[in-house]
């Protein structure tokens, strides 16, 4: 299986300015930016920019000067699949770590990604990338979404992921902060992201979690009971000696789950005729990309996939860990 990115944000344009540029995350997820500057015929890109939900952050000092301007962003893999285009108009030159290159269309196919063109839109502190959800949050619901998310992912039931306070919301973060012997105002600093990630990386205490002990990258799918439907989502990546938590909505008392294993273009690894994958008897329907699925009748007709997947009993375990290992 290839797997394909849905295009779940959007970059929000309008006419460029000339100033310093700023990039806006108004997602429910953590975000690491690279831009690309482009004059005439030549590129610059400079990334990694760490942008949190509802946070701006400066990525070009002094004045713009630039005929385009592009945007690539990813997410840590405890969110499964990328939620931000991957299809973007132009391919550019990245590297690890925090870098500037000046001609960033001069480098091997496989050292570039794809960027989307964004011009800048014009605020009073000059031109800034927004990027941003269907749900179209405002800089506070955009960190209060990405709260909410990352307690979910890491086994508090925060749920509905919507940027709106509420009840069980403000349950949720009082235990997270109680497990784990922290002070109420944690909440508030720049540092705590960094916290609630640390959390959803961890896979002691509570949750349902995924760990990959097999050597190849394995992408993984999860299905939930959510009043009578039954609710598949994926692609979550887990990679080699990692561990993630899906989002599991509500206090399931049962789950499935699915993974197979992936090369480094996404492709899926076989065992001679059979694919190598993790799963059991209930099948559900699943695509390429990313999905949430509720009908899972005549998966083939309907141009979807299938998956047999294994049926995990929760009832009375605070904590469920799923190993991938090779046979």
């Amino acid at each position: 299986m290839r797997i394909a990115v849905a295009t779940a944000l959007v970059l929000l344009a309008a006419a460029p300015a000339h100033a310093e540029l700023t990039l806006c995350n108004r997602t429910s997820y953590h975000m690491d930016a690279a831009i690309g500057l482009e004059k005439r015929a030549n590129v610059t890109t400079r990334g990694w920019f760490a942008v949190e939900p509802g946070q701006c952050k400066q990525v070009v000092d002094g004045a713009l000067d630039a005929d385009m301007v592009y945007v690539h962003t990813r997410t840590p893999p405890v969110y499964g699949s990328s939620p931000t285009p991957q299809d973007g108009e132009a391919s550019f030159c990245i590297r690890e770590g925090s870098f500037e290159i000046s001609n960033a269309r001069g480098c091997p196919v496989s050292q570039q990604v794809r960027f989307s063109a964004a011009r800048p839109s014009d605020t009073p502190k000059g031109p800034a990338v927004n990027l941003a959800e269907e749900a179209d949050y405002d800089d506070a619901q955009a960190r209060l979404a990405g709260i909410q998310r990352l307690l979910v992912i890491a086994g508090y039931d925060a749920n509905p992921i919507d940027g709106v306070p509420g009840a069980k919301t403000t349950a949720a973060m009082n235990k997270f902060l109680a497990d784990r012997k922290l002070p109420a105002e944690t909440a508030t600093t720049p540092e705590f992201f960094a916290t609630l990630l640390d959390a959803a990386r961890n896979p002691e205490g509570r949750g349902f979690t995924w760990c990959n002990d097999s050597k190849y990258t394995v992408m993984a799918a999860i299905g939930t009971i959510e009043g009578t439907a039954t609710i598949a989502r994926g692609w979550y990546r887990v990679d080699t000696g990692q561990c993630v938590r899906p989002d599991v909505r509500g206090d399931a008392k049962k789950l499935y789950s699915y993974g197979e294993a992936v090369d480094s273009t996404g492709r899926t690894i076989k065992n001679g005729d059979t694919v190598l994958a993790w799963g059991g008897t209930t099948t559900l329907c699943t695509r390429d990309g990313r999905f949430e699925l509720s009908d899972h009748k005549d998966c083939a007709a309907r141009g979807l996939n299938s998956a047999g997947f294994a049926d995990i009993d929760l009832t009375g375990k605070p904590a469920t860990t799923v190993r991938f290992k090779e046979p």
